[in-house]
């Protein structure tokens, strides 16, 4: 039988994740999204600033927006930002978000890959924690038309790490008891994105990582699984999410006393427009 390649095997399982992605309505976990999904850090901001992507007063969109975290990251650093969503739920709780941060962004209820923007209007597209869920080539080919020549595409990740018997992989594992069908989890955290802007004709590609240990309180952390894709966002009934909150609640009182951290891996692929 001939074998794969890593980047082959993982091209099937993004193909998985976009068949998954077709049931997925993160609007009904607003509430949770909002409250308990962390936001990018502090760090990963400042290396945008660092390299020259992010400064006051460029124009960015950051697409898939979500509650605005990235977004948000930016507008505190002085860009005037638009955030681009699907769901008006979570547009909604950006809005309180940007409110209670004391910064404003302009929202949009449009998909990745027809903006409405005009040819080479921005600085700075950025698209956070939600790559997979897009025709990807179509919206590489949507930033690159957008951007100003030099502008930049940053497609980045905030992911928990899954090590044997942590607590990511335990959770994963409940997750997984209860909702058979999710496919996001597990130790990989290869992007293949570098190929996607390499497609759409980006240049200069570069990217970065880095980890980093991230607080949670038990109300958190299960705040923070009850809003992924595998629960609060999919198909499982009131009365399951309920019991697999209860389920995680058991587990963490007798595993993992509190303080507890979790390990998270930043990434981000970069390309500039020609």
């Amino acid at each position: 039988m001939e074998s794969k390649t890593a980047t082959e095997s993982f091209g099937g399982k993004l193909e998985s994740v976009r068949e998954f992605g077709h049931k997925i309505d993160f609007g009904k976990a607003a509430g949770d999204y909002a409250k308990h999904r962390a936001g990018f850090p502090d760090a990963f901001f400042d290396r945008l600033v660092t390299m020259d992507i992010a400064r006051t007063g460029m124009m960015a969109l950051d697409l898939g927006t979500g509650t605005g975290t990235v977004a948000r990251g930016l507008a505190r650093r002085g860009l005037e930002v638009t955030g681009l969503d699907k769901s008006t739920a979570l547009i909604e709780q950006a809005k309180l978000l940007d409110a209670e941060a004391g910064v404003a962004v302009r929202y949009v209820e449009r998909s990745a890959e027809a903006t409405g923007f005009p040819d080479r209007r921005l600085d700075l597209v950025t698209a956070g924690q939600c790559w997979h869920w897009f025709k990807r080539d179509e919206a590489a080919r949507e930033a690159r038309r957008v951007l100003k020549p030099g502008g930049h595409l940053v497609i980045c990740h905030f992911d928990w790490i899954v090590l044997p018997g942590n607590l990511a992989d335990i959770t994963e594992n409940l997750i997984r008891s209860y909702n058979p069908a999710w496919n996001l989890g597990g130790p990989w955290r290869y992007y293949p994105w570098i190929s996607d802007l390499s497609g759409a004709g980006f240049a200069g590609l570069e990217s970065f990582s880095f980890d980093q240990e991230t607080p949670y309180s038990h109300a958190a952390w299960r705040g923070r699984v009850r809003a992924s894709a595998g629960i609060g966002a999919s198909s499982l009934s009131p009365e399951r999410v309920a019991q697999f909150d209860a389920d995680l609640t058991v587990i963490l009182a007798e595993k993992f006393p509190e303080p507890m951290t979790v390990l998270h891996r930043i990434y981000a692929a970069i390309g500039s427009a020609p």
